[in-house]
């Protein structure tokens, strides 16, 4: 029951209940290491994962390969190239676990965010077994993030060699396009999706509100209080403008007047969804807020332009880690 407590609290953005509850409990085994670690990992604290793991040592207790797989992953959230690379290694050579498929996604994960793109590949062609689409799809990502077209091409065509009808390798490419401009590529993406009936995801974001979880897209209008949602973004808008917020319009991914791309990317789905929680909720509350994507970066220098504004802390789950913003600052140390 402790450890499930736990994880409920991790993946609840909770990270000094779950401390306080595993510091409380009796009796510690290799899940309930696990799913601490886990925690940090999931909350972008990759030096506390580090220092809670010889921990396990002291009381007893031998990781295993979910062990390992919390440690990397913490350290690929937090850009702990090093750290990642000896406990990849110590895995094998100190505790005789031989690294899985999990493993080494994390570890291509690692490496690419820090830009390691010859030591990633080299990893991925090393592998002792068949290679799989998911690693490739790991370095496609990675090289979005650091706008490496020529790289990102190569390794979306490793992807369709080994699954041929993968959708999200389309949608990665075709915004990796899109984000250096190369409008073109991108338009012969998004046809290659649209003739093979691929949908993309579109982005949402949710808040929870007196027991009632409400959800918003991108420019949502559906809302029954949109009127004052939106009046609360643009003075929310001019607040940031005042003190120095710049709108980054490379994440629009659309071929438009950077005008117009800074109009579409006020209205992104998670700056809706704060902007009712603003609304919605007494000042000082703690906003938390769950996206179905990975959070762009104009929406995160937003919220942390919005959370000193205002004053509060403000949650939000994407798809990779929690970022807690407060103060103008997000946990993530702007790296995710």
């Amino acid at each position: 029951m402790g450890n499930a407590l736990v994880n409920m609290y991790g993946k609840c953005g909770s990270l000094t209940d779950a401390r306080s509850l595993f510091d409380k409990m009796p009796h510690h085994n290799v899940v309930s290491w696990n799913s601490m670690i886990s925690v940090y990992a999931q909350n972008g604290n990759g030096k506390a994962a580090l220092e809670l793991f010889p921990l396990m040592g002291l009381e007893g207790v031998k990781p295993d390969n979910i062990t390992f797989i919390g440690i990397l992953s913490a350290c690929s959230h937090t850009g702990l190239l090093d750290d990642g690379c000896y406990q990849f290694i110590s895995m094998s050579r100190d505790h005789l676990i031989t690294p899985r498929l999990d493993h080494y996604v994390c570890m291509i994960d690692l490496l690419g965010r820090a830009g390691q793109f010859n030591e990633a590949e080299g990893l991925i062609n090393s592998i002792p077994f068949e290679p799989h689409p998911v690693l490739w799809i790991n370095l496609l990502g990675t090289c979005r993030i650091h706008g490496d077209v020529e790289r990102g091409a190569q390794a979306a065509e490793h992807a369709f060699e080994l699954d041929p009808n993968n959708t999200a390798v389309f949608v990665l490419l075709s915004n990796i396009y899109a984000a250096a401009g190369n409008w073109d590529d991108a338009a012969k993406v998004r046809k290659t999706i649209i003739n093979r009936g691929v949908k993309k995801k579109p982005g949402r974001s949710c808040i929870e509100i007196k027991n009632r979880v409400h959800e918003f897209f991108v420019g949502d209008t559906s809302h029954p209080q949109k009127e004052n949602i939106y009046a609360e973004l643009g003075r929310l808008s001019r607040q940031m403008e005042a003190a120095g917020y710049m709108p980054d319009t490379k994440a629009a991914l659309s071929d438009a007047e950077e005008v117009n791309k800074e109009v579409m990317l006020c209205y992104h789905s998670e700056k809706l969804a704060i902007a009712f929680g603003l609304i919605s909720t007494p000042p000082g509350t703690c906003l938390c807020i769950t996206k179905n994507l990975r959070v762009c970066s104009d929406c995160h220098a937003a919220t942390k332009f919005i959370s000193k504004i205002v004053g509060r802390k403000i949650i939000v789950r994407d798809t990779n880690i929690f970022h807690h913003f407060e103060h103008g600052v997000c946990s993530c140390g702007d790296y995710w």
